[in-house]
């Protein structure tokens, strides 16, 4: 008789350069962590057994045409979701955002505030710094999300959804450039998707 699934996180690709690095980040706080296509069905997250997912960074403009894009109802599937740096942008833009290009390119460990700690980013120092990627920013939110965080040439740096589990971050946590990092993805498996930590690698 095969064994249950474990509880999975579900990385959506978006052709970011760090996917496999989230995987693996994911990995080490064990829990386990899936890759799959922006295509990807809400049949085939359930099929994962899927606890929460993270909507990876990209190359592209998700105001482009062609831009990759995931089907809109994962978004409602309550889950728990993380979304960074493009994740966060087209789930924001999804939501009645709006995303445009940074009046100046944000790349490298950047200076961010907090603004409010909230569940991602408790323990997380009020001034930090983060590794920023992105030449777009979300520069209008819906009056569905809240920012949590900032920086000079980012005002919206990380959002929360007010009543759903989701949240976003401009940064990549999942670098080592990002201090706190680690912490943020702690944070986001434990605290926001109830992960218990009892997958270990082989099994």
């Amino acid at each position: 008789m095969a064994s249950a699934k474990p509880a999975t996180i579900v990385i959506v690709d978006f052709g970011g350069q760090y996917v496999q690095l989230i995987a693996r980040r994911v990995r080490e706080q064990h829990v386990h962590s899936v890759i799959v296509p922006h295509g990807v069905t809400v049949e085939e997250v359930r099929a994962h057994n899927a606890v929460g997912l993270i909507l990876s960074g990209g190359p592209a403009s998700v105001y482009e045409e062609g831009a990759p894009r995931c089907r809109p109802e994962l978004l409602d599937l309550g889950l728990p979701i993380l979304g960074i740096c493009y994740g966060m942008q087209l789930a924001c833009e999804l939501a009645g955002g709006r995303v445009k290009a940074a009046r100046s390119r944000e790349y490298g460990r950047t200076p961010i505030t907090i603004v409010d700690q909230d569940a991602l980013l408790a323990h997380v120092p009020e001034a930090t710094s983060v590794w920023m990627s992105h030449g777009d920013v979300v520069n209008e939110l819906s009056a569905d999300y809240v920012p949590l965080a900032a920086t000079t040439s980012c005002p919206i740096a990380a959002v929360r959804h007010r009543t759903k589990p989701f949240y976003g971050v401009q940064f990549h946590p999942e670098v080592t450039h990002t201090p706190f990092g680690g912490r943020i993805i702690r944070n986001f498996l434990y605290e926001v998707c109830g992960c218990t930590g009892d997958w270990q690698v082989g099994h």
